[in-house]
């Protein structure tokens, strides 16, 4: 196997850059950081398949002299539902979020009562929740939906103040394994959560309800018609990003999580040295980033202070959607146990 060089785009607070990559084996290899350089496979997450030859790349990477391409550490991830180690390289584990699918009805019977009220309430309330696919009348109200609030779960949102052009760029990725569920009130949409499929796997890419339409209940309704359209397709995990983001504990998001259904799947990531300052970041943690090395009682204190720079009162129900590498939309509020918003 030979690797290729090239470039590719990836989304940096919500805005496109070209970045040099390393293609291999139909994965691209982008670096990441300044001090500590990091190899990662760009849109792991959503890819369908792991990184296939992991010590080739290894061996491609050390030998690597370009500036943009040298790395000290290459990290990456077995997916669901290959939970067991294959490589003898340093490891830490993923808190992936998943619903374990077997039934709909298993689903909904464990869930809180009061979550099971709220996807009721949307539905009293005239909720009407559609699978479909992306056109130009759909990206239009993706736009209205982004411009629905600058400031999202105490930060500033990236995709706030989009052109339409723009938004459509955002959207086109996996449209060929992608489903939109939408949830409309009175004809208009008040939220919408992209699913992409990975065999057996559907992972939540986009999800992002309506603020203004909170009492509504959208983000419910939404969960709820994933489950359903997972369980109808034979899908045996639902993502949803994170479980734990390193040292953060009892998040709104970890909390709205768990009321729907998501529990904790721990999958293996590699982080393999590929310099002597890689396997000295490795031994001394630094790889984790902030998140992994501050103590909780720390990040806790930055968040907040965050949110009252952008005038946010966080409610301990609170949530955010994921955006792992290209597409991460956000959303927040202050809303009733057992809902996001």
């Amino acid at each position: 196997m030979t690797g290729k060089k090239t470039n590719v785009e990836i989304s940096v607070k919500g805005k496109w850059v070209s970045v040099p990559a390393l293609e291999l084996g139909g994965k691209n290899i982008v670096v990441q950081g300044k001090w500590l350089r990091i190899a990662v496979v760009e849109s792991e997450e959503w890819l369908e398949t792991e990184l296939d030859d992991p010590e080739t790349c290894v061996l491609m990477l050390k030998k690597e002299r370009s500036p943009e391409l040298r790395a000290d550490i290459l990290s990456f991830a077995q997916k669901i539902p290959a939970s067991n180690p294959k490589y003898d390289y340093p490891l830490e584990w993923d808190s992936i979020a998943a619903i374990r699918i077997h039934s709909f009805k298993e689903w909904w019977d464990s869930l809180p009562q009061e979550t099971r009220k709220n996807v009721r309430r949307a539905e009293k309330r005239g909720v009407v929740v559609q699978v479909r696919e992306l056109d130009e009348t759909l990206t239009r109200c993706i736009l209205d939906l982004n411009n629905d609030s600058p400031v999202r779960q105490g930060k500033a949102f990236t995709h706030f103040g989009k052109t339409l052009d723009q938004v459509a760029k955002d959207q086109v990725a996996y449209l060929d394994r992608s489903d939109y569920v939408c949830a409309y009130g009175g004809g208009e949409l008040i939220g919408v959560m992209k699913i992409v499929y990975r065999g057996d796997v559907a992972a939540i890419l986009t999800f992002l309800p309506k603020a203004s339409h909170n009492d509504k209940r959208p983000a419910n309704a939404l969960i709820a018609k994933a489950v359903e359209l997972c369980a109808s397709k034979g899908k045996g995990h639902l993502t949803f990003g994170r479980f734990n983001y390193g040292n953060k504990q009892q998040t709104p998001l970890r909390e709205f999580k768990i009321r729907n259904g998501f529990g904790e799947i721990l999958m293996p990531r590699y982080f393999v040295p590929l310099t002597a300052k890689g396997k000295l970041g490795v031994s001394l943690k630094l790889h984790r980033g902030l998140l992994g090395i501050l103590p909780h009682s720390v990040i806790t204190t930055l968040v907040n202070a965050r949110s009252r720079f952008y005038g946010f009162t966080p409610s301990r129900c609170s949530s955010m959607p994921e955006r792992p590498n290209s597409n991460r939309q956000m959303e927040c509020s202050n809303p009733p146990a057992g809902s996001i918003f």
